[in-house]
């Protein structure tokens, strides 16, 4: 794993001109939001050493090097999922190598499905919380203690500090955010009416299939993180859960510009 990480950071490094602290993560239908960064390198992942490829539809595939309001930052545009067949080691590869180049707090974003009833299409959660569902953990196995412990703590997977200044934000472009618990489960079928019936008695206001394995891994190696998620259908009326990969894509650019424009102004006052 260690000679992995070097080679992809070694591959990637000399692409950089400056500081790069800054990480982000682009979902599903978000991947667009790529276009708000001033690109200086964007890279196909097939290129990149060890890196593993979106199969994805909406997830381009590319590691862009550039800045992002005032900030230097390395963005994924597109992510990798357990249930296209990849390991959780495989899956979190990236947030690994980010960290080796220097990103010390990492932005994830990602689509999915609203447990809380008061949720409607379209909304923006931040997430303050989240519940791991998956069958398999990405820090399974030997620790190396070069880059974590062997038992992180997960009081606070998501920073107070950043939800605070979200939240402010919010109120300062007039942006309604919600606030909520992120579940994770494998997928890649959606959850069925009974799935979400139980998601909400657990604590989980919004679900999907990716993102608690980043934020475990990042955490591991102390990164500072921040969550949000587009919701791109209800379950206010079980008429609303009814959903494709489609809608969700579709949701996910409409919600784009609210969700640049926070990003943006966060990553401007760190």
């Amino acid at each position: 794993m260690l000679s992995k990480i070097k080679e992809s950071k070694d591959f990637i490094y000399p692409f950089l001109d400056g500081e790069y602290s800054i990480g982000i993560i682009l979902g599903t239908g978000l991947g667009e939001l790529g276009k708000s960064i001033k690109i200086k390198q964007a890279i196909p992942y097939a290129e990149i050493p060890n890196f593993p490829v979106s199969t994805v539809e909406g997830h381009q595939g590319k590691l862009l090097i550039g800045q992002f309001g005032n900030k230097n930052v390395i963005a994924m545009q597109g992510r990798f999922h357990f249930y296209e067949g990849y390991s959780m080691k495989e899956v979190t590869f990236p947030v690994r190598v980010m960290h080796a180049l220097g990103v010390k707090t990492l932005f994830v974003s990602n689509a999915a499905g609203g447990v809380n009833t008061n949720y409607l299409v379209g909304d923006l959660m931040i997430i303050k919380d989240h519940i791991n569902l998956f069958p398999e953990h990405p820090l399974r196995g030997k620790n190396m203690e070069e880059l974590g412990p062997r038992f992180p703590g997960m009081t606070e997977a998501y920073s107070k500090r950043l939800i605070y200044l979200a939240e402010e934000i919010g109120k300062k472009l007039d942006i309604k955010l919600q606030k909520g618990v992120y579940a994770g489960l494998q997928g890649p079928s959606f959850e069925t009416p009974a799935e979400y019936n139980w998601i909400r008695v657990i604590g989980g206001d919004a679900v999907g299939m990716s993102t608690v394995p980043e934020i475990i891994v990042a955490r591991h190696m102390n990164m500072e993180c921040f969550g949000m998620s587009v919701i791109t259908n209800s379950t206010a009326n079980e008429e609303l859960i009814k959903t494709n990969h489609e809608e969700v894509q579709d949701v996910g650019n409409h919600a784009q510009p609210r969700m640049t424009a926070i990003f943006r102004e966060m990553i401007n006052q760190l």
